[in-house]
């Protein structure tokens, strides 16, 4: 009897202690709290007492600066021949680079006034908040629009290796009268610190809390302390810590890239592959989640970039700024990479699914700007231990939530999983076609997707 009693007094005990770890490794965070006043510029900002005036911005580079591209471009450049028989399965085909770089050299450049002017078309500003120059498109609906729908400001955030150029087509539909919704939209779109023409901390930790306090306070700089939030890749990351740290000022958040690699998401994410007709609206949206070990086979094949990056991003950085051939081939396979596993080993994929001059556009972007450094620092202190400490996607956020899943972008998280971190999942969609750069490749379909989460929120 005493041993049945000691084994009974032992089992309890191991089933406390596994129910203690597990619940302490899934439940609910609390919302860590931060300084929004953190100095990340140059020096050490003691006597630092930020401007308050914003300034309009143009973009304008000088001549011999195209010039000096040009005659980089057209240098003897020593391309390796690809392997018989391979496309793009070793990386960017240096066939096809050879002739992305033509086009580039003899026929973008000389028209370079034209893509500058395109770029101006949209109204740029720069403001400094915490020690940095930010800049930030600005786009308002006319006053015609304004008398005939409801007016919000929208926060829009883009991602690597993107940059506000992504988010062209997508603004002026956003700008717009539509027949069919209700609403029209004041958009506000950063550059991301350390990306095109805003500043770069000077400070190691600068991870997506920091550029969420930034991105806020910009917000509160231009005049809204209650606005949407909408984004992809880095920039649905930022969002979701804004919504998380933030959510007095945002009225909803909509992501084209709703991730979550917590465990409690990754275990429903197992359980869900033995049933998926009870996880998800239809079977016809399996190939978005299962079979798992496809996807993170394909997550763990295409991840090589994110690792270096994450790790020594100035070495990498350096040799993408120093050599715009090479700037171009490292960028252009990310974009080739998510046409899809139909497109993705074609010649002409990204120019169908893109087209070749605002690709160059944003090379360009990153060229001029010398950020090819600074933009990938954010994979690492991303990965930081301070940063992965926070465990932000374990912190619930009451903001009314919308996920956009697009068929050939990242794994995105099961609505059963997603409602942990955002229990107000108002909006949740796929579509069987698309890919990470949703706001480049289907603004249009990005846009109705936008609006029907909009209507969902109800902010009259």
């Amino acid at each position: 009897m005493k041993a049945i009693l000691i084994s009974i007094t032992v089992l309890a005990c191991i089933t406390a202690w596994l129910y203690h770890g597990i619940n302490n490794l899934v439940k609910p965070l609390p919302k860590p709290e931060f300084d929004t006043n953190v100095y990340w510029g140059p020096g050490s900002g003691l006597d630092y007492k930020a401007p308050e005036d914003i300034v309009p911005f143009k973009i304008k580079y000088d001549q011999t600066i195209i010039d000096d591209l040009r005659a980089q471009l057209n240098r003897t450049w020593k391309y390796a021949a690809p392997l018989d028989g391979i496309k793009f399965q070793y990386g960017f085909n240096t066939d096809a680079l050879k002739h992305i770089v033509i086009y580039w050299r003899e026929f973008y450049l000389p028209k370079w006034s034209q893509r500058q002017a395109y770029l101006n078309s949209l109204p740029h500003f720069k403001t400094e908040i915490q020690g940095l120059k930010i800049h930030y498109i600005h786009a308002k609906p006319s006053e015609e629009a304004r008398k005939q729908k409801k007016v919000v400001p929208l926060l829009l955030l883009h991602g690597w290796p993107a940059s506000v150029r992504e988010l062209y087509d997508f603004i002026n539909l956003l700008v717009a009268v539509s027949d069919i919704h209700d609403h029209v939209y004041e958009v506000i779109a950063p550059s991301l610190v350390g990306y095109g023409w805003s500043d770069p901390a000077t400070k190691p930790g600068f991870n997506a809390a920091q550029m969420a306090i930034v991105m806020r306070n910009l917000m509160l700089r231009i005049g809204f302390d209650k606005f949407l939030v909408q984004g992809g890749d880095w920039g649905s990351i930022t969002g979701s810590a804004i919504s998380t740290l933030f959510p007095e000022n945002v009225l909803g958040f909509h992501s084209n890239m709703c991730t979550m690699y917590t465990p409690l998401a990754l275990a429903k994410l197992f359980i869900a592959s033995w049933a998926p007709e009870r996880y998800l609206p239809s079977r016809f949206f399996y190939e978005h989640h299962f079979p798992l070990k496809a996807k993170f086979s394909s997550l763990f094949y295409e991840m090589g970039y994110f690792h270096l990056q994450a790790t020594k991003p100035d070495t990498i950085g350096t040799a993408l700024q120093t050599n715009p051939i090479g700037l171009a081939a490292y960028f252009l396979e990310k974009f080739q990479t998510v046409t899809g596993p139909g497109l993705n080993q074609q010649f002409n994929a990204m120019d169908k699914v893109y087209k070749l001059d605002p690709l160059l556009d944003n090379i360009m972007i990153y060229y001029l700007t010398d950020t090819a450094t600074t933009s990938v620092r954010f994979y690492a202190e991303n990965l930081s231990k301070e940063f992965l400490g926070l465990q932000l996607d374990r912190v619930q956020s009451p903001v009314p939530m919308g996920c956009a899943r697009f068929k050939h972008d990242l794994t995105a998280a099961l609505d059963w999983a997603l409602k942990d971190k955002f229990p107000n999942l108002v909006h949740s969609t796929y579509y069987n076609q698309g890919g990470h750069f949703a706001a480049f490749e289907l603004p249009g379909m990005l846009y109705i997707n936008f609006q029907e989460f909009v209507k969902k929120v109800n902010l009259e």
